[in-house]
């Protein structure tokens, strides 16, 4: 399964960039998650890795690691998002001074038993990540 998502934040792209690049905030503007903690040692960058807890679509734990760390352009994400493994990734460019357009971009596999509901769920799983990109652009406009 692929998607993306794009949207433009009335914000600085350096802004936007350091707001993402803290996954600490992701429970912040996802509502499926209720927290993310770093588990490795030193500053955020490429190895850098994460564990989460979600809520929704079930209770469980996640663990992901920062793949490309690109500021302020360029963040990846590889691990588990929910039932999926896969990749997801913020490219973010300056459109002027204070406006960011931010391309989220998802690429999720599931396991076995869940290949045929991954096959039609795409269209669900984008708009509940569009809401969050929503939230999230809410966040970063009010700061």
């Amino acid at each position: 399964m692929r998607f993306d998502n794009t949207l433009s934040i009335n914000a600085p792209v350096d802004d936007v960039f350091a707001y993402l690049a803290q996954p600490e905030n992701l429970p912040r503007w996802n509502y499926a998650l209720s927290h993310t903690e770093k588990t490795s040692p030193g500053p955020i960058s490429v190895g850098a890795t994460y564990r989460q807890t979600r809520t929704i679509p079930r209770p469980a734990e996640e663990h992901f690691r920062i793949t490309a760390y690109e500021p302020p352009k360029l963040l990846t994400m590889e691990g588990d998002f929910g039932p999926f493994t896969g990749t997801t990734s913020y490219q973010l460019t300056p459109l002027d001074r204070y406006t960011t357009r931010l391309v989220n971009v998802f690429h999720l596999t599931a396991p076995g038993a869940l290949k045929p509901i991954a096959a039609i769920g795409g269209a669900p799983v984008k708009h509940a990540v569009a809401k969050n990109l929503t939230v999230l652009k809410r966040i970063l406009e009010s700061q």
